[in-house]
C-alpha cells in the first residue's frame, strides 16, 4: 500500500511539473466557441393573436450498431420499442422493428428514425426501451433545431412571409433585424467522450433576444376576406386571386389574402399577388382617367358624350362597349355608372389627342408612376407610358383611357382609390404597428403620407357620387342593399398573352389579348358617407362560361367583406383610432409577460388569457397542452399552484 500510495504521488507530481506544459498546451487546443442561439422574436396580430413564433422541433437518429448494446438486450427489447415507435409515430410495429434490425445488422450508426418532433414528444421518446439508456449505450441521437410556426394556420401567409434558405419574403423578411436579435457566445472545454463543458461564466456573452413585431392585421377581418375570396375563387373555378382591406385614415392593413389554384383544384397562398403582380387594371382606371379630365377642367360631369351605337373605330381598332346597341347619348357622369369604353375614350381623346402629355402629366401628378416603397420586398412597379417611350402609338392615349397600356399592381390601385375616400389624402399602406422588447414598446409606427392631396376637393366630390352611383345604379347595382352604403368601382380586362419566341428568336406565338381570359375586379370604399375601410378584390382567369365580368365575379366578394365587417365587427366601425386597441394591446402583453416571467415550477392560471398566448405559456414551462373550442381560456384542468411535472398533459377550454 505504500508503495502504491507513493507511485501515485510521483505521477501526480510528474503529470504536474514534468508533462504539464504538454497537456495544457493539448487543453488549450480543445477549447471551442461555441454559438448561443439568440430567440427570434414573434409576430402578433393587433389583438395580439400569435401568427408567428419560433419552436424547438427534434430530428431522431439511432446508432442501431452501437457496440454498447448487447446482442441479447437488443433482441428483448426490440419489440417493446417498436411498439412504442408505432404508437407514436404510426405506421406498424412491424415496420420498426424490420428497419433497426436490418440497420444493425448493415451497421447502420445514423439511421433516421422521425424529424419535426415537439419537445414533449421528444421526452417521451427518451424513455423508450433501449432509448432510455441515452446516446452511447443506447444508440438515441436527437438533434435539435429551432423552427418557425403559425400558430393560427395560414393567416396571411405570403405577406407574413419567412427569412430563410429560400429568402427574405414578407414581414418576416422586411423586419428581420429586428426579429432575429443577436446571438451570444460561451467558452467551451472539451471533456470525456467527445462532450464539451462552459469554462465558467466569464468566458460568456449572452443572447439579445429578438423584438417582436405587432402587425395591423385584424385576426377576424381576415378571416372574413380569405373565406369570401375562397369561396367565389371555387364558385368560378379562377386561376388566382387576391383581396386587401384598408383602413381608410391610416392606411393600415386589417387584412390580405392571396390564393392560387394548385393543379388538384384546391388553393393555396402561393403569392403575393396584391404586392408584386402589376396587371392592366381595365376600367377601373376609368377613375383615374377621369380625375386628370376634371381636375384640367377641360369636363364636367353633367357634359353629354354620344358613346353612338356600341362600337367606335380608332385607327384599325374597335373600341366596344358591353352593352348592346350602346347608350347613346349620356352624361360624363353616367358613362363612368355604366362603364362605357367608348364614352371615356372619347372624353379623352377629344381633349388630350393634340397634346397627350398633359393627360399622363395629369397621371403623373398623382403619382401613379410610382411605386408605394413597401418594406416588404418585392412589390411590382407601376407602368404609366409616356409619348417619349419607344412603345408609344397612336392609339395609346386612347387605350390608357379605359386601363390598357398601363399597369399596376392591385395594392397601388387601392391605394388611389383610399385617397379618394380619404378626401385626397394618399397614405401610404401600412402592414406594422410597432416593435416590441419584452412587455415594453420598443418602436410605434404611425401612418406616412405619400401625398397631402391627389387633386381638389370639388373633383373628389364629383368622383365620389359617380362611384356611390355605381353601386346604386350603374355595373355594381347587383351588390345594392338598403342596409348600408358602399362606393366603388367594376374592372374587366382581357389578359395580354405575351410573344412566345423560338431559340432563332422568331414569334411563335401570343401578343395578343386573349377573349378567354380575363381580369375582373372591383375597388371601392364602405360606408360611402363617411369611409372606414377600402378594399380591392382581383381576380383572374374566371372561367368564362361561369362568367367574368367585375360586377359578377369580384363584387359580390366586396359585398361579402363589407356586409360581414358590419355584423361581425360592429363595435370597430364606431370606434375612432386612438389610444383604445393600443391601451388594450398593451394590457395583453402585460398579463402575457406578467404571467411568463413569474411562474416557473408552478402551475399559473390561464384563465382569461387568449388562447395561443395561453398555450404558448403552459408548453414553455414544459406541459403538453390540449384544448377544444376557440377565443379565450375560460377553464384549465390543472389548478393554479399545483406543482409543474414535466410533459404532463394540461386540458383548456376556449370560448
Amino acid at each position: 500500500m505504500f508503495i502504491f500510495f507513493i507511485t501515485i504521488i510521483f505521477k501526480l507530481f510528474n503529470i504536474q511539473f514534468g508533462e504539464g506544459e504538454k497537456y495544457r498546451s493539448l487543453s488549450a487546443n480543445e477549447i471551442k466557441r461555441d454559438t448561443i442561439q439568440a430567440n427570434r422574436g414573434n409576430i402578433y396580430a393587433e389583438d395580439g393573436s400569435l401568427l408567428a413564433t419560433s419552436v424547438t422541433k427534434y430530428e431522431i437518429r439511432m446508432d442501431a450498431a452501437s457496440p454498447n448494446i448487447s446482442d441479447s438486450y437488443f433482441d428483448s427489447n426490440i419489440d417493446s420499442l417498436a411498439i412504442k415507435l408505432a404508437d407514436m409515430l404510426g405506421n406498424t410495429p412491424k415496420h420498426y422493428k424490420n428497419k433497426i434490425t436490418r440497420a444493425r445488422k448493415n451497421k447502420n450508426r445514423y439511421l433516421f428514425i422521425t424529424r419535426g418532433l415537439g419537445y414533449n414528444d421528444y421526452l417521451k421518446m427518451k424513455r423508450f426501451p433501449i432509448f432510455e439508456r441515452g446516446v452511447y449505450r443506447g444508440g438515441f441521437i436527437a438533434e435539435q433545431s429551432t423552427v418557425r410556426e403559425h400558430p393560427l394556420g395560414r393567416v396571411a401567409e405570403r405577406t407574413i412571409g419567412y427569412d430563410d434558405y429560400r429568402g427574405r419574403v414578407g414581414i418576416e423578411g422586411a423586419f428581420s433585424k429586428y426579429l432575429r436579435g443577436k446571438d451570444g457566445w460561451r467558452m467551451k472545454q472539451k471533456i470525456a467522450k467527445g462532450q464539451y463543458k462552459p469554462i465558467n461564466d466569464d468566458n460568456e456573452v449572452e443572447p439579445k433576444n429578438g423584438q417582436d413585431v405587432v402587425t395591423t392585421i385584424d385576426v377576424n377581418i381576415q378571416d372574413i376576406a380569405n373565406t369570401a375570396l375562397m369561396e367565389q375563387l371555387q364558385k368560378f373555378n379562377a386561376e388566382h386571386g387576391s383581396v386587401v382591406v384598408m383602413e381608410t385614415k391610416t392606411g393600415e392593413i386589417k387584412a390580405i389574402s392571396n390564393l392560387a389554384k394548385t393543379s388538384k383544384g384546391t388553393y393555396y397562398e402561393k403569392r403575393n399577388y396584391a404586392v408584386y403582380e402589376s396587371h392592366e387594371p381595365g376600367s377601373t382606371f376609368k377613375l383615374m382617367s377621369l380625375v386628370v379630365a376634371l381636375e384640367d377642367k377641360v369636363i364636367d360631369t353633367g357634359q353629354v358624350v354620344n358613346t353612338g351605337n356600341g362600337i367606335y373605330k380608332v385607327y384599325n381598332s374597335n373600341v366596344i362597349d358591353s352593352h348592346a346597341g350602346g347608350f347613346g347619348k349620356i352624361s360624363v357622369a353616367k358613362t363612368f355608372e355604366v362603364s362605357s369604353n367608348i364614352g371615356i375614350v372619347k372624353v379623352i381623346q377629344e381633349h388630350y389627342k393634340n397634346n397627350p402629355k398633359k393627360f399622363v402629366d395629369g397621371l403623373i401628378r398623382m403619382r401613379l408612376d410610382k411605386p408605394i416603397g413597401l418594406e416588404i420586398k418585392g412589390e411590382g412597379k407601376p407602368k404609366i407610358r409616356k409619348p417619349s417611350d419607344k412603345d408609344w402609338s397612336r392609339i395609346s392615349l386612347q387605350w390608357m383611357a379605359w386601363g390598357y397600356g398601363v399597369s399596376l399592381t392591385p395594392l397601388q390601385t387601392l391605394t388611389f382609390y383610399n385617397a379618394v375616400a380619404n378626401n385626397g389624402v394618399m397614405v401610404k399602406p401600412q402592414f406594422i404597428k410597432e416593435l416590441r422588447g419584452q412587455n415594453a414598446v420598443v418602436e410605434s409606427f404611425n401612418k406616412t403620407v405619400l401625398k397631402d392631396k391627389i387633386c381638389s376637393q370639388e373633383t373628389i366630390d364629383k368622383v365620389k357620387v359617380m362611384m356611390e352611383n355605381v353601386v346604386k345604379r350603374g355595373t355594381a347595382d347587383n351588390i345594392y342593399t338598403s342596409n348600408f352604403s358602399m362606393a366603388g368601382k367594376t374592372g374587366t380586362a382581357k389578359k395580354w398573352i405575351p410573344i412566345e419566341r423560338d431559340a432563332n428568336g422568331k414569334k411563335i406565338g401570343g401578343g395578343y389579348y386573349s377573349n378567354q381570359k380575363y381580369i375582373s375586379s372591383f375597388v371601392g370604399y364602405f360606408p360611402a358617407d363617411e369611409p372606414k375601410y377600402s378594399c380591392i378584390v382581383v381576380i383572374h382567369e374566371p372561367l368564362k362560361e361561369k362568367g367574368y365580368y367585375g360586377a359578377t365575379v369580384a363584387a359580390p366578394v366586396f359585398k361579402k367583406i363589407a356586409q360581414k365587417i358590419y355584423t361581425d365587427t360592429p363595435s370597430e366601425i364606431e370606434i375612432e383610432s386612438g389610444s383604445y386597441g393600443s391601451e388594450k394591446l398593451n394590457q395583453k402583453f402585460d398579463k402575457y409577460f406578467e404571467i411568463s416571467d413569474k411562474y416557473v415550477t408552478i402551475v399559473p392560471s390561464v384563465v382569461g388569457l387568449p388562447g395561443m398566448d395561453a398555450i404558448s405559456i403552459l408548453e414553455n414551462l414544459g406541459l403538453k397542452v390540449k384544448y377544444k373550442g376557440t377565443g379565450v381560456v375560460k377553464k384549465q384542468s390543472i389548478k393554479k399552484g399545483e406543482k409543474i411535472k414535466k410533459g404532463n398533459t394540461i386540458y383548456l377550454d376556449l370560448l
